[in-house]
């Protein structure tokens, strides 16, 4: 494998990149009008322009993509996430022109792509599943019917869906109807398929997913658990590796489940299966991401290894590196997605320019970003403009160091969920460990929650000034005794 074409933009082409010169392996990038002088453009050895800025206009071209790919002696192609890295139609016709497609087989991608062949799938392989039907239902007056056998409240799912939509919790049986049609309508919408499922609603759920290896030769690994309880519309926020939920008896057990999950679609190369867990400790299938996951960062940090490395050898036909014997977790790591966001207004995109954009840096630090200061942030895509991952020996300092380096991270022109991220990690629910996927619906249902907080903190910092202040008056009140001191640097408001 000599040259590889990253079909994806942003942070995650410019993390590819990376491993590709640590491998001596040229790079091509692709990019949009929005994306012209983007920096995953300028480090690739090579990048050819693929359209207008819509992502179906540009990153979404398939045909040109695998056009440029001959025309460039193009041997294999990473997708990153997003766009076509789960894209079954792509991958054949990539397998049929001979180009390595650096990701798990179509069919493999076909079975775990749809909720409800998934979950009949890993049922052979007693892989526990929420309690519901593993079938889609079109007829409403039968989906009720299967409501009240499984119980409310109960969760209306689209059977292709992905990121919350298509999605509904119904917690009475007079709003299921009009609920079931708004799945449905948005599912179609959203996915261009209308089907439907209906599962128990697991209460005080935690999202806990796997990261799971496999290569041709039948070995499979998983690389341990990642916490993605802290959601905004069931999209992940803060993340961190391991959860302070598991024990090693249950680690162990949802691992071999999520194995098992790969044998069931012969899978190959890097994925993740998402789980639920209840309040009493019991775990439950959710569905299998067939790509490298955003939160992948902070499975790299507390396991030593690089994954897109894996995933280009996994490509080349190459063993796993590690069996599961030796892989182990050291220390831990947070990821806060920093987002052009505002926090107070429901976490709606709040697109601008980078005004001032300065990173923190230091021992342990790392940040996975697309765009350098004077940047705009484009309206086209997902409005995310950086990672933040902190890696350290303990969860505690891990916490405290993602803290220091969210205050030392400068960002202007926009608002982003930086200081949400700071909310999360300062709060007592998240630094004891007791909180689920409603974290935000419990704590945050008001934002200005955040600002009171931020309020407190300020008051803190401004009075230990103040004795700061005192104490230096106090030290030298000789000095000052015969003249009154001024100073606009104690009456600023920090």
């Amino acid at each position: 494998m000599k040259k590889v074409l990253i079909a994806n933009r942003g942070e995650i082409a410019r993390r590819v990149i990376r491993t590709l010169k640590k491998m001596n392996i040229a790079s091509v990038a692709i990019f949009s009008d929005a994306d012209r002088n983007a920096p995953h453009v300028l480090e690739a050895d090579e990048a050819v322009y693929v359209g207008a800025s819509p992502s179906s206009e540009s990153y979404l071209k398939q045909d040109l993509i695998i056009q440029y790919c001959k025309e460039l002696n193009v041997d294999a192609i990473h997708p990153g996430y997003g766009f076509l890295s789960e894209n079954a139609g792509f991958a054949r016709k990539l397998k049929a022109e001979g180009i390595k497609l650096i990701g798990p087989s179509p069919e493999s991608m076909e079975v775990m792509g749809d909720k409800l062949s998934a979950k009949q799938a890993v049922k052979s392989f007693n892989v526990p599943l929420v309690p519901g039907v593993d079938e889609a239902i079109s007829d409403v007056n039968e989906a009720i019917k299967v409501a009240e056998e499984v119980g409310y409240p109960i969760l209306i799912k689209a059977s292709a869906g992905g990121g919350g939509k298509g999605m509904r919790l119904v917690e009475r049986s007079e709003d299921f109807a009009e609920q079931m049609r708004l799945a449905q309508n948005e599912a179609r919408s959203s996915f261009g398929d209308d089907a439907v499922f209906i599962e128990k609603f697991v209460t005080k759920p935690r999202h806990i997913e796997i990261q799971v290896f496999a290569d041709s030769h039948g070995n499979v690994v998983y690389l341990f658990e990642r916490e993605c309880s802290i959601q905004r519309r069931h999209q992940k926020v803060v993340e961190e590796a391991p959860s302070a939920l598991l024990t090693p008896e249950l680690r162990k057990e949802m691992g071999e489940a999520a194995v098992a999950v790969c044998k069931a679609c012969n899978y190959e190369g890097a994925g993740t299966v998402e789980f639920l867990v209840d309040g009493n400790m019991r775990f439950y299938f959710l569905e299998m991401n067939t790509r490298l996951q955003v939160e992948h960062p902070v499975t790299e940090e507390i396991t030593k290894t690089d994954l897109v490395e894996w995933q280009i050898r996994v490509a080349r036909g190459e063993k796993l590196p590690k069996t599961q014997d030796e892989l182990s977790i050291h220390g831990h790591a947070i990821e806060v997605r920093v987002y052009a966001e505002d926090t107070l207004n429901g976490f709606t995109p709040d697109i601008g320019n980078l005004k001032r954009y300065r990173i923190p840096s230091g021992r342990s630090v790392r940040v996975d970003d697309a765009f350098v200061e004077g940047m705009d942030i484009p309206i086209y895509y997902d409005p995310m403009i950086a990672k933040l991952v902190v890696w350290g020996k303990t969860r505690e300092e891990a916490i405290n160091r993602t803290i220091k380096a969210i205050d030392e991270y400068q960002i202007s022109g926009l608002k982003t969920t930086l200081d949400f991220g700071k909310f999360v990690l300062k709060h007592e629910a998240f630094r004891s460990g007791n909180f689920d996927t409603n974290f935000i619906k419990h704590y945050f249902e008001d934002p200005t929650t955040m600002y009171v907080a931020m309020e407190e903190e300020l008051d803190a910092l401004q009075h230990g000034i103040n004795q700061i202040w005192d104490s230096i008056k106090e030290r030298d009140k000789k000095e000052f005794a015969s003249r009154e001191i001024s100073s606009s640097w104690k009456n600023a408001r920090i």
